[in-house]
């Protein structure tokens, strides 16, 4: 089945904005916001919870189950902080959001996150973690990091989203029709 819309990946530390980015461009887009998170606590795609982290820990077998059916369909801003289990043949754009350690802190403590993950969270984004993950998982090309820092870095993130999705229709539905 070909794919009238591409799947999205948002990514990045907890704290950089992908629920933010991923519910504006599913306002302004025909793509769908798909939360990870949701998914998991709703479809029961967990093997219990971490009291120390205060985070469910997924199981990823289930949660591709739960979701692929859907996902190969295409049309999806699928929201996570991690991309290397999505096989790569239902993924057409890995955006990683990064935002420097100053912003990361004041918003995970404003989310009131225990002491270790929030440390975990930052030495996650000062060793490039989840830019590394998604360069080792995803082709070069379909992998773009973005600064999301303010409102500005927010819209402008946004916009660059819109405009590639824009291509990526005209280039899909010319190639649909040779």
């Amino acid at each position: 089945m070909t794919r009238t819309l591409p799947n999205i990946i948002l990514t990045g530390t907890p704290g950089t904005g992908k629920t933010t980015h991923a519910s504006l461009l599913a306002e302004r887009t025909p793509l769908r916001h798909l939360s990870v998170n949701d998914v998991v606590k709703d479809k029961s795609c967990h093997e219990g919870y971490d009291d120390e982290y205060q985070s469910w820990i997924v199981d990823e077998d289930k949660l591709l189950d739960a979701i692929e059916e859907q996902v190969r369909e295409g049309g999806w801003i699928i929201d996570w902080h991690a991309c290397d289990l999505f096989p790569k043949s239902w993924i057409d754009l890995v955006v990683v959001l990064r935002a420097g350690t100053e912003v990361l802190y004041d918003r995970l403590s404003k989310r009131n996150y225990p002491e270790a993950k929030l440390q975990e969270n930052l030495d996650s984004e000062i060793m490039d973690v989840l830019i590394q993950e998604a360069r080792d998982s995803y082709d070069e090309e379909i992998v773009v990091e973005l600064q999301s820092g303010d409102a500005d870095e927010l819209e402008a993130n946004v916009e660059r989203i819109e405009a590639w999705l824009e291509q990526w229709k005209k280039d899909n539905n010319n190639n649909n029709q040779n």
